[in-house]
């Protein structure tokens, strides 16, 4: 079995408030290296991957191939171009995946601190299932709320906080897009588009340390994250 992950990294990361930087907010440092650094760590690591994809912005391709080039990995690493949306990033990274690979995950570039044991495991749960998300709990009482008036309040039991990585057979994958761009449907990640094509999307529990770095402060919980895990036991 053949696995392929795709890291959408073309975002501008302006909720960072920063968008000067080469790779925008993967490149931040997170203790002592850049945010991608971290997650192109993880998945080099994880046994199930065999190449990653980085779909990345033509102006931080140079600086983005010479960070790849200095790190070493051991993980096959090829790059793609960024479009002006996540969905065309992945698309557009897609169109490079080879016909034997059985698999595809997707992930957050800036999502640091996945373990590879998780990336493992939502491997093997789509080897079966064809279509596996990442998801926790919604701890707080959610609220669907229009015009900042509450509706109406839903069943916490019910909703699930989605994650990367997103992991699908690769040819399940290539329809979804393939009927996404028919319909012109735009969604907010891979599972939307398998959604919308019909298919069943499974949920595997994910993790709280899972974060998307997103906000300033998002750097500061993950630096204690990683401090607290590298710390003896």
């Amino acid at each position: 079995m053949r696995v392929a992950a795709i890291l959408p990294a073309a975002g501008l990361g302006t909720r960072m408030g920063k968008t000067e930087a080469p790779g925008r907010k993967q490149m931040m440092e997170l203790a002592g290296a850049p945010v991608l650094v971290h997650t192109l760590r993880r998945f080099d690591s994880a046994a199930t991957v065999n190449e990653i994809l980085l779909a990345v912005r033509p102006e931080d391709r140079a600086a983005l191939e010479s960070l790849v080039a200095e790190g070493s990995f051991k993980t096959p690493i090829r790059f793609a171009d960024g479009g002006r949306s996540r969905q065309e990033s992945v698309e557009n990274a897609l169109a490079l995946v080879g016909p034997d690979v059985d698999l595809v995950a997707v992930h957050d570039a800036v999502r640091p601190l996945i373990t590879p044991e998780l990336i493992d495991q939502a491997v093997e749960q789509a080897s079966r299932d064809g279509a596996v998300i990442l998801g926790i709990p919604a701890v707080d009482t959610v609220k669907r709320v229009d015009q900042k008036i509450v509706h109406a309040t839903l069943p916490r039991e019910m909703i699930m906080l989605a994650q990367t990585p997103q992991v699908f057979r690769t040819e399940l994958l290539r329809r979804a897009y393939e009927q996404a761009r028919a319909d012109g449907f735009s969604g907010t990640d891979e599972a939307s588009l398998i959604e919308h094509l019909g298919e069943d999307v499974h949920v595997m529990l994910g993790s709280s340390r899972n974060l998307k770095i997103t906000r300033p402060e998002d750097l500061a919980l993950a630096e204690f994250y990683l401090k607290s895990s590298a710390a003896p036991q």
